[in-house]
């Protein structure tokens, strides 16, 4: 097998499979999206992601307690997310071009998430 520095010691082909998964999931969304949005948005708002990262982590460490707070830490961090859900259809709607929406919907999120992290640090709810 392939080893490289990086991976301490663990196989390239492990790398591999997430590498190939993502992508798979990325591209099947993205071409369902072009003939049925709602489809496309169900499979997306599905916690595939957290799900699959989840699986490789516990697979990787085999730390139940990491795992925990891993998946804590997710749940707190939904809800700034949902900020982007919210700017790019307004801005969108609002005449503003798609290339012009989209980094500005992100950047809100980014200050959102800012924003955020650092109230639950102040209520140490957050490390």
């Amino acid at each position: 097998m392939v080893y490289s520095h990086k991976s301490e010691g663990k196989p390239m082909g492990l790398y591999l499979i997430k590498t190939l998964l993502s992508a798979l999931i990325i591209v099947l969304v993205s071409e369902l999206a072009k003939t049925t949005t709602w489809l496309a948005a169900l499979i997306t708002s599905l916690p595939i992601v957290s799900i699959i990262a989840i699986t490789w982590l516990y697979i990787e460490t085999q730390d139940t307690a990491k795992v925990s707070s891993y998946s804590i830490d997710i749940f707190y961090l939904v809800i700034p997310s949902l900020i982007f859900f919210i700017a790019l259809p307004f801005l969108l709607r609002n005449g503003v071009s798609f290339w012009l929406s989209l980094p500005a919907s992100c950047l809100l999120t980014a200050s959102g998430y800012g924003l955020y992290i650092f109230i639950l640090s102040k209520l140490r709810l957050m490390s």
